[in-house]
Formats: structure tokens, sequence, C-alpha cells
């Protein structure tokens, strides 16, 4: 099976912020789609290691932050590549901003936010479905959206390797070794051996 046809479906890439206990959090996430029209629901997979997942369950509320083509890679760092139970990942916010779930939206790279209440959740194994209604869409300006194409082109940077290794697809996390565990998980995006790809040097 090549997994790399999975690369032609079009993901879009997103923030997904929630607050739960005074906790605010946000992570990464790919899958989000309109379900129903009414009420308005929107449906959203997310992987059960990501802390903003278990924040989630406890607050039945999150928001999306629809990224744009300007979006800088240090925000898929920040969101993607560590997690919330080490950092805070918005202490250095610089302007505060809460949805009418009073759940934080980004102030800046997104062209659209919406605001969900959980109605459903469904356990995918690995993944768990929210589906949500949608308590406000607002829509801040008319820059394009980023897939994941995009950014797999445009905005994570390029790696040189002066040895073999192995590559996750998804994020670009770098396993230095000819043998690729087969328990590995990458350490960044929770995904497992057959998201790696083996690349030769440069």
């Amino acid at each position: 099976m090549d997994t790399k046809a999975l690369s032609k479906i079009g993901y879009g890439l997103y923030v997904l912020t929630t607050n739960y206990d005074n906790i605010d959090n946000g992570c990464i996430i790919n899958t989000v789609q309109q379900v129903t029209s009414e009420p308005l629901r929107l449906s959203i997979v997310v992987n059960k290691n990501n802390y903003t997942h278990d924040l989630i369950l406890d607050s039945c509320v999150f928001n999306i932050n629809v990224l744009t083509t300007e979006t800088p890679f240090k925000v898929f760092e920040h969101f993607g590549f560590q997690s919330g139970r080490n950092v805070n990942k918005f202490a250095d916010c610089e302007q505060e901003l809460r949805a009418v779930n009073h759940v934080l939206y980004l102030p800046k790279h997104i062209n659209a936010y919406f605001a969900c209440r959980v109605v459903k959740s469904i356990d995918l194994g690995t993944h768990t479905m929210f589906i949500a209604d949608v308590l406000d869409a607002v829509k801040v300006n008319d820059s394009d959206s980023v897939t994941y194409d995009y950014y797999q082109k445009n905005i994570k940077p390029k790696k040189t390797v002066t040895k073999g290794c192995w590559v996750c697809k998804v994020c670009g996390w770098v396993y230095e070794g000819e043998q690729l565990p087969d328990d590995i998980v990458c350490p960044l995006c929770k995904h497992g051996k057959e998201e790696f790809e083996y690349v030769e040097p440069t």
C-alpha cells in the first residue's frame, strides 16, 4: 500500500484551540468538515495523544482557526511540534481574544474562525471524532486558506541530509539510523512507522 496517496486528498491545516479549567491550549489538525447545515455542525478528528484532545473531552468546546498561506513555519512549530502538557502555548500571546464559547482564537495568520460546542464524540481508536454545533462563525479577511499540499511545498523548510535517515512525512522529524524500529512513534506529531520514509544522503 502506498500511503503517499493519502497526501492527494484535499486537506486544510488549522489551529484547534480549547479551554478547560482556565487552561488554554491548541494544536494543529488537518481534518475539519461541515456535516450538516440545519443545525450548522462541523466535525473534527483529533489524535488521542494530543493534550488538546483531553481538554476537549472535558470542556466540550473548541475553536477552529483557519490558517492562511501567509502563516510562517514558526506557527506550525509552536502548535504542532510541542505538547501543551509541557509548554503554555499562549504564554506569550500578544493579544487575548475569546469567542462566544470563551475559547481563545488566534489574533493573526487566520482568515476565519469557528466557535463550537461538542454534541457527540466517536471513538475511532487512535483518534476521536468530535461533532459540534457552530455557535459563531467569523470571517476575518479574504486571504487564501493554507492546504496541506501548500504547506509541504512552500512553508515547511527543506531538509538536507548527509547520511541515510528516516523522515516523518507528516511533520518532517528525522530519525537517524538505517533501521526504523517497528514501534516508533514520532515525538512531534505522534504518527507511527507507516508515516516514515527513507531518505538517501543528498
